[in-house]
């Protein structure tokens, strides 16, 4: 009895597992098996690769090969073959080996550059967001709404109930829903990498360089993302968090953040100093 409820909950716990692909919400879970769930497009075609490309391709070449090593160990073991073979190669084999592999690639190629080219063509933005990495948190800033802030992790003493720990920061961005949204990448000291898993968007932020990338999420709500190019000490310690709402919230949240966050507020660290010293001068 005490076998069949193991052996009941091991069934469940698997099934759970490779099902968590569907069961997700927008950040990560522990034991997580799979992908977020996807929110746009670019997504979604990664998904489809994944799911429908590579996982035969890669199930089908453990097979084959497994099968491979279980009948060689079968056919071939010195009791059924007391005088060694000479044979030093086959032709045809040889052939099929090479011609079978390009032909794999090949099939994986085509989609995959589809995919790649989809991505790094950016449609006419609706959005623009500049998105600045530092060590260690986030800069934003929305160029065309005249909007700049800084965005921190929420120290782990200071969450509210229903915020995950690591990922909750003081500042979040907002964007539409259904509207495409260009992101400007750099960053102002090492490498970060600005990813967002459920748009399936990452771009590094690289000192003097701006990358670009976009997203258009087809459904609301809150997805958190990471830097995922270690820069530091505090490497874990720069989340992501985007509000996909509608049009009308997001007009709400733009009026508010124009009051909140202008861009005349914030002076840079530059002009400070240069008033610093002009006071001492004086």
């Amino acid at each position: 009895m005490m076998y069949k409820n193991l052996m009941n909950k091991a069934v469940i716990y698997i099934l759970a597992l490779l099902t968590s692909n569907s069961l997700l919400a927008e950040q990560p879970k522990d034991w997580q098996l799979g992908f977020q769930k996807t929110a746009s497009k670019s997504m979604d075609d990664i998904v489809w690769l994944h799911d429908y490309i590579l996982l035969p391709i890669i199930a089908a070449i453990t097979a084959f090969v497994l099968f491979l090593v279980i009948y060689s160990c079968i056919r071939f073991k010195a009791s059924r073959n007391p005088t060694a073979s000479t044979t030093t190669h086959n032709t045809m084999i040889e052939i099929i080996w090479t011609l079978v592999p390009c032909i794999i690639l090949i099939i994986i190629a085509v989609p995959s550059f589809k995919i790649l080219y989809s991505q790094d063509k950016i449609p006419p933005a609706d959005v623009t967001i500049k998105a600045v990495g530092y060590q260690w948190y986030w800069g934003y800033e929305y160029p065309d709404e005249n909007i700049i802030f800084d965005s921190y992790m929420v120290a782990e003493e200071d969450l509210k109930p229903g915020q995950p720990r690591l990922l909750t920061v003081d500042n979040e961005i907002f964007v539409p829903v259904n509207k495409v949204v260009k992101v400007m990448i750099t960053a102002n000291d090492v490498l970060h990498a600005w990813a967002l898993p459920s748009f399936g968007v990452k771009r590094d932020a690289v000192p003097g360089r701006i990358n670009e990338t976009w997203f258009k999420a087809d459904r609301t709500g809150t997805f958190y993302g990471q830097c995922s190019e270690l820069c530091g000490i505090k490497h874990a310690f720069m989340p992501i968090t985007v509000n996909v709402v509608s049009q009308d919230e997001y007009d709400q949240w733009l009026q508010e953040a124009k009051q909140k966050f202008a861009k005349e507020e914030k002076k840079s660290n530059i002009e400070l100093a240069k008033k610093i010293i002009q006071e001492q001068i004086k």
